[in-house]
This record gives structure tokens, C-alpha cells and sequence, in this order.
């Protein structure tokens, strides 16, 4: 079950959690209404895009039908893959159409997300296909009576711990995702979301500093750095810093605590505020000129110029205080300037001590 990349990678794109309860609604309802199982249904995605999905799990009873999707998130490294995602559907005598969240989805209890504390963190989206494809279905049987639906996710809980969850203020379980329906493989945009929701939360906590690390080893080192501070005030941003800093800006942040080994501050130290390989390359004649302010002979800075890598380099200079404060100093200058001086910028070289 997946949709081909178009884009002629070999990869192949999957579904969102979102998309996936849709499907188990769609098939749950229709077995309610027809007392017949269902094997495949086709939605429509707000991509554009019609997806067929293949049903798991029905179950038929005289009050209510349950029906199940496998979630695929395709050839992306997506935790949620493998989960079922079901949905039960009972008439109700109340009138409208009301989703709740059951076992495995997530309870938001923090401001700042899309959705109200106390409710199920099913999204907007995933909301709003659920109730048009309900909606069709019962006008197309002139049925005017309500519907409750359960959305749930066995397991849920377990895979939660994996993600943001815990940090954005889900308790209990994942979140029903998808904007768009589809998962595109390793794509940015899922976790820019994060950063800026990661951002928003930490906001309307009264927050105002932030730990922007660039990695999962950076975090782990720079939070042992800030023993006092809130878990909320922790974002790995990854390679997007310079996309962190403007959202930062826009929420009125007033200090950043940029953490990452020196291979990505040179990047930073060197005007790069995408460090992914693919965007920016380590520049070792911006570090040898660096080694000359720092006052090395010609012989450190011709072997700092012809590194294979900079832990190399760190390693020859044993972190020398006068080099990093320097490469600092450069990354402070240049952050500044992108978030236009309005935030204070500080940095904290991670060692790399992995071996």
C-alpha cells in the first residue's frame, strides 16, 4: 500500500495516521449501515489524490462495526509504521458527528497546539476528511441520525515515548497527523512542523530562552550543560537553524543557546544557516584561517587545511579555547544577523566523544 514517488527517487511514499483513520472510519461506517465486511476502501486525500486502503480487523455487532488500517509510512522512518489505527462507529442519539480518541491517541494538555487541552490529539485535518467522508456517506443513505466515532491505535502509548509527544505536552499516545495524506520520505516539512509547534508550546508557557541543538548527541550533552532548565525549553532543530531563528523571532523569543558539535557551528561560523550536507560543506579554509587568528604556525594550519574532517581537527588542537571562542564568536555574529539582532545568541560546542 503506497503511492510511487514521482519524483523518480526509487522511494516510495506512504500514509499519514490522519488518512489511515479515515479509511478504518469509512469501512467501519459502511458496515454499520450494510452489516457486510469490507475489505478496501478509496478516500480522497487533501493532496489531490484518491489512496486505496486495504481493511483489517472488522468487526460487525448489532450497536456498532470496527475496522482497522495498517499504517505505512512507505520508505520513510516513520515510528507509527506498523501500528493499526481503528476506528469504531456507533449511532447516536445525539445529533452531529463526534470523534473521540481511544486507546493509544494522545490527550493534549498544553497550550500552543491546534488542538485545545483535554481533547484527543487528532488534528485539524485528519478531523475535517473524517467528517466530510463520514458526511457523504450518510447523505448518499439519507441517514440524519448522529455518529460517534473512536479513533485508537494499540500500542500507541509504547511508540509515543519515540516522538515530540511527551515534549509538546501529548500524554498517553500518538497524534492523528497528515495535511496532506501522504508521507513524503524523509521530507523536511514534518519536522519543521515540529520545531515551530516545539516553539509555540515552549511561547505560551511564558517562555522566553531556548536550546536550538542541532543533533540527538548535542542534546543529549547540552541538557546535562542547563541541569535547570524546563524539558520544553529543549528543540532539536536538526540542520534547520536558520528557519529555527525566524520562527524564534516570531514568537517573540528572547534568547537562543545554539548547541551542536564544531562541524556544524563551523557552518554556522562560516554564514551557512542550512547545514545539511547537501546545502553547506565544511569549509577547511575557513577553519585554517581561523587557526591563523588563533596564532598556530604554519604547519598546524596546513595540516588544519588538509583535514578529512573537523573532529580531526579538534583533536590536533584539543579544543583550544582561543579556536573556539573564535568560531563562536563568528556563529553568534552571523545568527545575529538573521534573526536581526533582535534575539541574544550564545553557542555551546558539544565535544564529540563518540568512539
Amino acid at each position: 500500500m503506497y503511492i510511487e514517488n514521482p519524483d523518480k527517487t526509487n522511494l516510495h511514499y506512504g500514509y499519514t495516521t490522519g488518512a489511515c483513520a479515515t479509511a478504518a472510519t469509512k469501512a467501519a461506517l459502511n458496515m454499520l449501515i450494510t452489516g457486510k465486511t469490507v475489505n478496501s476502501v478509496q478516500i480522497n486525500l487533501p493532496a489531490k489524490k484518491t489512496a486505496n486502503f486495504l481493511i483489517e480487523h472488522q468487526l460487525i455487532n448489532n450497536n456498532y462495526c470496527i475496522a482497522a488500517v495498517k499504517k505505512d509510512g512507505g520508505d520513510d522512518p516513520d515510528v507509527t509504521t506498523g501500528l493499526y489505527i481503528y476506528s469504531r462507529i456507533e449511532f447516536s442519539t445525539e445529533p452531529g458527528i463526534k470523534i473521540a480518541g481511544g486507546e493509544g491517541i494522545g490527550t493534549v494538555t498544553k497550550e500552543g497546539l491546534p488542538i485545545k487541552p483535554g481533547n484527543p490529539a487528532i488534528n485539524p485535518v485528519p478531523l475535517k476528511m473524517i467528517r466530510y467522508t463520514v458526511n457523504e456517506i450518510l447523505e448518499f443513505n439519507n441517514i440524519t441520525c448522529g455518529i460517534k466515532i473512536t479513533i485508537s491505535a494499540p500500542g500507541g502509548e509504547e511508540v509515543a515515548k519515540k516522538t515530540c509527544n511527551p515534549k509538546l505536552g501529548i500524554m498517553g499516545g500518538i497524534s492523528i497527523l497528515g495535511t496532506r495524506g501522504i508521507v513524503i520520505p524523509f521530507s523536511d516539512s514534518s519536522w519543521k512542523a515540529s520545531i515551530v509547534l516545539g516553539i509555540r508550546v515552549a511561547s505560551r508557557m511564558g517562555i522566553d530562552t531556548l536550546v536550538f541543538s542541532t543533533g540527538g548527541r548535542s542534546d543529549t550533552a547540552v541538557k546535562n550543560l542547563y541541569l535547570d532548565f524546563k524539558e520544553e525549553q529543549f528543540i532539536e532543530i536538526g540542520d534547520f537553524l536558520g528557519f529555527s531563528l525566524k520562527r524564534a523571532v516570531d514568537a517573540g523569543m528572547k534568547n537562543i543557546i545554539i548547541a551542536g558539535m564544531a562541524g556544524k557551528i563551523s557552518k554556522l561560523a562560516n554564514n551557512n544557516m542550512d547545514l545539511h550536507s547537501s546545502k553547506s560543506n565544511i569549509n577547511f579554509n575557513f577553519l585554517a584561517s581561523i587557526g591563523i587568528a588563533s596564532g598556530y604556525n604554519d604547519y598546524i594550519v596546513s595540516r588544519i587545511r588538509s583535514a578529512n574532517t573537523v573532529l580531526e581537527i579538534m583533536e590536533l588542537i584539543k579544543y583550544d579555547p582561543v579556536f573556539i571562542d573564535i568560531l563562536k564568536n563568528m556563529s553568534i555574529e552571523n545568527a545575529k544577523r538573521i534573526t536581526g539582532n533582535k534575539i541574544n545568541i550564545s553557542v555551546e560546542i558539544i565535544k564529540n566523544e563518540y568512539k
